[in-house]
């Protein structure tokens, strides 16, 4: 590995030292921890984002879930890390996260805007359960009354009820579950290193029970394997029942670097479905549009069909949904409510 982001220069990512571990622990065996002190923690969303918001917060690159299909397998190759089993298993945790963000939180030109948390990898992966950073990041957003969000696969978010609640007393706290689907042997090898999809339920009925309304992006919804009409319906049933304030659907989209990885993993375990899938992204990273809607309006009628609503843009992290541009005509802007909304996820 190089490490060509080192060092005292205002572009470098992080500092001089790292300390590289190798755990020989049946949690941890077989992965590597690259222990850094980050120079920054508050990043800004590149401006071509799809996001709805525009601050967010990342203690960790590289995410023991393993899920194949995740799109920031990309950014390990910025460190010359692996983005296959490499993203997996080499996991860069940034020590100094929550002494940087209160720092940073205190700073002269820093506005109180929303920070969105878990949007490139899991910030409640297994490797949180030993360096406990996350406590430490919502103590001081809640002391700062700073405006937060958490999209999460992970259980152990529940570790750190007591300080959401704390924080959801004096900011707007939004907290979404990933869910895309109940088959559990589509997510034994589609998400190996993830908790089964009905513990994350458990995380919405726990936090929901709290007072800290959850909602669910229900994603990705992967063609073929988990698009079946009673597939939605078995997984929006459940999602209503854990009583989540709302759902999300997002289709499977397959950046470079994910691309590679899951037509991997689809070749091993269902080659026949190879050709539909070069021929369903031959366009690029996303389904065609009118897959998209489909799913999206399926969904949606199950949700209402149950009792829960879809989230507006932004929703579940307290954003309002962003306004049309200045220029456009108002009779051209999308119906949001029909059309899907593709955003980056674990």
């Amino acid at each position: 590995m190089r490490w060509d982001n080192l060092g005292e220069s205002p572009s470098a990512l992080f500092g001089a030292d790292v300390v590289s571990r190798t755990i020989d622990t049946p949690e941890f065996r077989g992965i590597t921890f690259h222990e850094v002190r980050a120079r920054s923690i508050v990043n800004r969303v590149p401006g071509a984002s799809r996001m709805p918001f525009e601050w967010t917060v990342n203690p960790y690159r590289g995410c023991s879930h393993a899920c194949v299909y995740c799109f920031a397998r990309k950014t390990h190759s910025y460190l010359d890390l692996d983005t296959g089993q490499g993203f997996d298993s080499q996991i860069v945790v940034k020590v100094n996260a929550p002494d940087l963000l209160r720092r940073e939180l205190a700073g002269r030109r820093w506005r109180g805007d929303h920070i969105a948390m878990g949007t490139n990898v899991d910030c409640y992966q297994r490797a949180e359960g030993r360096y406990r950073l996350m406590p430490g990041i919502i103590a001081a957003l809640r002391d700062h009354a700073n405006p937060f969000s958490i999209l999460t696969k992970g259980t152990l978010i529940l570790r750190d009820l007591e300080l959401l609640r704390q924080a959801a007393e004096v900011t707007d706290v939004g907290i979404s579950v990933s869910v895309g689907f109940l088959d559990r042997e589509l997510w034994r090898t589609v998400e190996p290193g993830t908790p089964a999809p009905e513990r994350r339920l458990d995380v919405v009925r726990t936090l929901t029970a709290h007072g800290i309304p959850c909602g669910v992006l229900m994603a990705p919804v992967i063609p073929f394997l988990g698009d079946a009409p009673e597939q939605l319906r078995a997984t929006v049933r459940a999602v209503a029942e854990a009583g989540a304030g709302s759902v999300t659907p997002l289709v499977l989209h397959l950046r470079p670097g994910a691309r590679e990885w899951f037509m991997a993993w689809l070749g091993h375990h269902h080659p026949h479905l190879v050709r539909r899938y070069e021929t369903m992204y031959a366009d690029g990273a996303y389904a065609p549009t009118w897959y998209q809607r489909r799913i999206t309006r399926q969904v949606h009628e199950l949700a209402a069909e149950y009792g829960i609503g879809p989230a507006r843009p932004g929703e579940a992290r307290r954003i309002p949904p962003p306004s049309a541009d200045p220029g456009s005509d108002p009779a051209e802007a999308p119906d949001t409510s029909a059309e899907p909304t593709q955003l980056t996820l674990l």
